[in-house]
C-alpha cells in the first residue's frame, strides 16, 4: 500500500525548515543545512521509511508553518498539532513524548528526561532520542541540556539551540506571548 505525504520548505530565523505532513499529522520538521540538497535527501529517507511518496503541497503544511511563525514571533508557547511518529518505538518514543512535558522556557537534563521517560540511568539513550527526533522545535529537544547545564551540540548546530532557548527565555521574561500560546 502506497501512502502519500506532503511537504514544503518554510523560512525560519534559524534556517529553512522542511515540513512533512501526512494523514496522521506532522511527520517531520527538520531545519536544513543546505536547503535544496538537504531537503531532497531527507525526503528520500522519509519516502523510504513510510513506503510512500512525498509531494510538494504548501497548503497541506500551512497550519504547521503558521504555528512555527507564531512560535518564532513569541506568541505561541505550545504547538497544537497531531504528530505522526510512525516508526519511533520503545524508549525513544517515550523520551520524545516526555520532552513535550518540559515547560516552555525551561530546561531538563538528559538524565531528568530519562527519568521522565521511565528509564532512570538511560541518559545516553535520552541523548540519542533527542539527536534523532524527526520533529524538531515542535518536539522540544532544544530544552534538553547536559547535566552541567551546557547546551550540547544540537545536531552540530549549538547556535540554533541557543537561539531557541534565548527566544523562550525572552518571551517568558517579557511576557510577550499572546493568546496563541495556550
Amino acid at each position: 500500500m502506497t501512502s502519500t505525504a506532503a511537504y514544503s520548505v518554510h523560512p525560519t530565523p534559524i534556517g529553512e525548515a522542511l515540513i512533512v505532513v501526512a494523514d496522521g499529522g506532522l511527520v517531520a520538521l527538520d531545519v536544513l543545512d543546505v536547503s535544496l540538497t538537504a531537503a531532497d535527501r531527507r525526503l528520500e529517507a522519509i519516502s523510504a521509511r513510510r513506503q510512500g511518496i512525498v509531494v510538494p503541497d504548501a497548503a497541506a503544511t500551512a497550519e504547521v508553518a503558521a504555528q512555527l511563525d507564531e512560535y518564532f514571533a513569541g506568541t505561541r508557547r505550545r504547538f497544537t498539532l497531531d504528530l505522526d511518529l510512525h516508526g519511533v518505538d520503545g524508549f525513544a518514543r517515550r523520551a520524545l513524548e516526555a520532552m513535550d512535558e518540559i515547560p516552555y522556557g525551561e530546561t531538563s537534563s538528559y538524565g531528568e528526561l530519562a527519568i521522565l521517560a521511565g528509564s532512570p540511568g538511560a541518559h545516553r539513550a535520552a541523548g540519542s532520542a533527542c539527536a534523532r527526533t524527526p520533529i524538531s522545535i515542535v518536539i522540544p529537544a532544544h530544552r534538553v541540556v547536559r547535566a552541567d547545564g551546557s547546551i550540547g551540540e544540537y545536531g552540530g548546530h549549538p547556535e540554533r539551540k541557543r537561539f531557541l532557548l534565548d527566544l523562550e527565555a525572552r518571551v517568558v521574561r517579557d511576557g510577550t506571548a499572546g493568546s496563541a500560546a495556550v
